[in-house]
């Protein structure tokens, strides 16, 4: 996929919007890191990914909600990413897309399909191109610990590997959390 600047209704020519791709482990602060790193421009929308489907859950997301100002648009969006950019993603200056892994596990859920999942990477990747916006792109790093007993789960983190390999070479920016301190890798 390439860079290629985008053009607007009229068809004049735009700059593509840039993508900031932020990836660590569970709780390694790189929500907290996404929001710094999208700065203040306005207006600017938070794009969802997880669903409150048990209490825990629903607390992480309270959470989550808490931290952002109310000046966020705040837009739950569990699957259907693409279309999402490609019908709102024009309208804002910023935009955090959180988390590409429970999007991956929504999709999974809804569709078993896993070897789509390249193709939809790239379908959200061009739809965010298409925006003018700063879009920080928020992803859980699996592959650093104990390679996972069942089957299922060590191909879902693979796919999940793969994903995010496909995000960060896209990137404009990728940054690393560990322990609430980012570092950048590009």
């Amino acid at each position: 996929m390439s860079r290629a600047r985008a053009t607007d209704r009229a068809g004049r020519r735009r700059p593509a919007g840039k993508l900031v791709f932020v990836l660590g482990g569970a709780t390694s602060g790189k929500s907290e890191v996404a929001l710094r790193l999208a700065g203040r421009k306005r207006p600017r929308a938070f794009v969802a990914t997880g669903q409150g489907l048990d209490k825990e859950m629903s607390t992480r997301i309270a959470r989550h909600q808490a931290t952002r100002s109310p000046d966020w648009d705040t837009v739950e969006v569990p699957v259907g990413l693409a279309s999402w950019f490609a019908g709102h993603g024009k309208r804002y200056q910023t935009i955090i897309l959180d988390c590409v892994t429970l999007w991956l596990s929504n999709v999974h859920r809804r569709t078993g399909a896993a070897a789509t999942v390249g193709k939809r990477v790239e379908e959200l990747l061009r739809a965010m191109r298409t925006t003018s916006a700063t879009v920080v792109i928020v992803s859980n790093e699996l592959g650093l610990g104990l390679v996972p007993v069942g089957q299922s789960v060590r191909a879902f983190r693979d796919v999940a590997g793969r994903v995010n390999q496909q995000i960060a070479a896209e990137a404009d920016e990728v940054h690393f959390v560990i322990s609430g301190m980012p570092l950048r890798l590009k």
